[in-house]
């Protein structure tokens, strides 16, 4: 706790994702941080918000995102519950706590304060998954219950050609003239029920399983010659080996390989943002378990004797070499 307070008295930001209770029983709550520097920005990020009834309830991505409804969606569209095969939940949340720390950092340098900022992994997946499925729920009192009806569609998914599967999706008055044009079925613009946006919602699944058995009639390669990418939005399915030679990172530079101490040669992937003046890209590798703590404790101001101790103790360790 000593050690922790020294390097928040120097610091910007202290991060932590310790739930509510065990940060102070550890003695590293808000107000102890706080007066140990008065202007720190102090965020926690944890599974829920500490002033509800779940706030002391563990919490990891499989559970956040079953608890903020992903499993019970996909089975809504597809008839079987599932997790998004990737780890959204904590990504999602990470994402929210950058803007959240950049936003008291800019508070700060206006007013001079510092604060504590939480960002909840259940309430940020919440409120990353919920805007377009409150659907009818948006209103009071509710026009229907919550879900968007259009992605839920158990028809919203590749469709399947002569040999393969591809992705098409008409979505605009143009586009569904294009595509219908090309594909020789100009036909299906003079029902009633698929006439303009809101109809073409209303009848989704009907219009998605037209839509399938326009594109079962012809080969991927077929299709990829006959769309334009500049007037339709389509595409072959990409797995992710085949991300790694992908034209357009290719050409963007995005996949990127570094030497790394211990690792060797590793790709990695870009950042997704561009800045016309500020500089941006891979500076230096991520640091290894412990391998700047015996620095950064130094900087902080504990002597040999204090560092030695942490680390007999096993509070820290040296991972520098």
């Amino acid at each position: 706790q000593a050690a922790a307070l020294k390097l928040a008295a120097g610091a910007d930001v202290f991060l932590h994702n310790l739930r509510p209770a065990a940060a102070q029983r550890l003695g590293l709550g808000y107000e102890a941080v706080r007066a140990a520097n008065p202007t720190i920005i102090y965020c926690g990020t944890y599974g829920y918000r500490a002033e509800g009834p779940y706030a002391d309830y563990p919490a990891y991505d499989d559970i956040i995102q079953a608890k903020s409804s992903v499993p019970v969606l996909h089975n809504m569209a597809q008839g079987v519950p599932n997790y998004m095969p990737s780890v959204v939940a904590d990504k999602t949340t990470s994402l929210a706590v950058v803007y959240a720390i950049n936003a008291a950092l800019f508070h700060r340098e206006r007013s001079g304060q510092g604060q504590a900022v939480e960002v909840p992994m259940f309430e940020a997946m919440v409120a990353f998954m919920m805007p377009e499925h409150l659907f009818g729920q948006s209103f009071e009192p509710p026009l229907t219950n919550a879900g968007y009806v259009r992605v839920l569609s158990p028809h919203r998914k590749p469709q399947a050609t002569k040999d393969g599967f591809i992705a098409v999706l008409p979505h605009t008055d143009a586009h569904w003239r294009y595509f219908l044009g090309v594909a020789g079925h100009q036909a299906v613009l003079d029902d009633e029920r698929f006439t303009d946006v809101a109809k073409r919602t209303q009848f989704i699944d009907d219009l998605y399983e037209q839509l399938a058995d326009i594109i079962a009639e012809r080969t991927t390669a077929e299709w990829l010659a006959l769309l334009d990418p500049e007037i339709l939005p389509f595409t072959a399915l990409n797995t992710p080996d085949e991300l790694i030679d992908d034209p357009q990172l290719a050409a963007t530079g995005f996949w990127q390989q570094v030497d790394h101490p211990s690792e060797g040669r590793l790709r990695i992937p870009d950042q997704p943002i561009g800045f016309s003046e500020s500089p941006d890209g891979y500076r230096r590798h991520a640091p290894r378990l412990g391998e700047q703590s015996i620095e950064v404790l130094r900087e902080a101001g504990l002597d040999d004797g204090e560092i030695d101790a942490l680390l007999s103790q096993g509070i820290t360790i040296d991972g520098s070499s």
